[in-house]
């Protein structure tokens, strides 16, 4: 029998400048050993010093990608990313369903790393009440778990309560990200909702700019894991010792004039 690929489905939107949305998705599931195929919700015009414009991909071409790869590949996860729109997040929604899709990891992308909201108003609202429910993970940061939540977060000693409200009612597991507070040592934490348990995920805080692409890269590692067949805190550790690497061998080199990217193919870097 022909050996078989651990298959990984990102749904998001393409970045010009390679530093996040489906080129991020696309190396982290690549270095993490995975087959990473791809369904694409808009193109956007960016570099590492902002977003100039973005061009939403039309809806029937986008489920045409979902159906053509899991009618044909299959997935053993789907990362989603950007859903810039209510239509796509229903979209989106409906076609894993139809699909009956696992291991749907979602990140709940509303704002760049450079300030550009990616995500209309009246779509938060659809991704709550619409696909949350049909993921098994999300990995909100501290702005976007603050619009979900409605609460503003100043401390991690609020993440079990904010992740516990994020979680539908116990439903979904939420990997929490800190790198928006000041503490020397970056401490995400991750609600394992199935078994109702909660994981310190500790790193080293990097003194950086090249920060371009750390939540398409964390979550894209996560399913990553989901589908190499790790149990769901063992796949939240993966991800997180993997973006923890690829910000520290990416911290030191420099690609544009803004936030630079994590180094994705850290793993087979030969330092000269």
């Amino acid at each position: 029998m022909k050996k078989q690929y651990n298959r990984v489905l990102t749904i998001a939107g393409s970045d010009s400048g390679g530093g996040a949305g489906i080129q991020a998705d696309i190396k982290a599931i690549s270095a993490m050993g995975c087959f990473a195929a791809s369904a694409i919700t808009a193109v956007t015009v960016q570099n590492t010093l902002g977003v100039e414009a973005v061009h939403p991909i039309p809806l029937d071409i986008l489920r045409g990608q979902i159906d053509a790869v899991l009618s044909d590949i299959g997935a053993d996860a789907i990362k989603i990313g950007m859903l810039h729109s209510s239509e796509v997040v229903k979209v989106v929604a409906e076609a894993l369903t139809r699909h009956n899709a696992k291991n749907i990891v979602l990140d709940p992308v509303m704002v760049s790393t450079s300030g550009h909201r990616l995500i209309e108003e009246s779509a938060i609202q659809t991704l709550r009440e619409v696909l949350i429910p049909c993921a098994r993970v999300i990995t909100p940061n501290i702005p976007e778990a603050e619009i979900l939540a409605g609460v503003k977060i100043t401390s991690s000693s609020q993440f079990p309560d904010v992740a516990r409200t994020l979680s539908m009612g116990g439903k979904v597991s939420v990997l929490l990200k800190a790198g928006h507070l000041t503490d020397e040592c970056v401490e995400d934490l991750f609600y394992n909702a199935e078994d109702d348990t909660f994981t310190l995920l500790p790193s080293e805080r990097i003194s950086t700019p090249n920060t371009h692409g750390t939540g398409c890269t964390l979550s894209s590692a996560f399913a990553a894991a989901l589908a190499r067949g790790e149990a769901l805190t063992e796949a939240a550790r993966s991800a997180k010792n993997y973006i923890a690497e690829a910000i520290r061998s990416g911290a030191n080199y420099q690609i544009g004039h803004g936030h630079g990217p994590v180094d994705h193919f850290f793993k087979l870097r030969v330092e000269s």
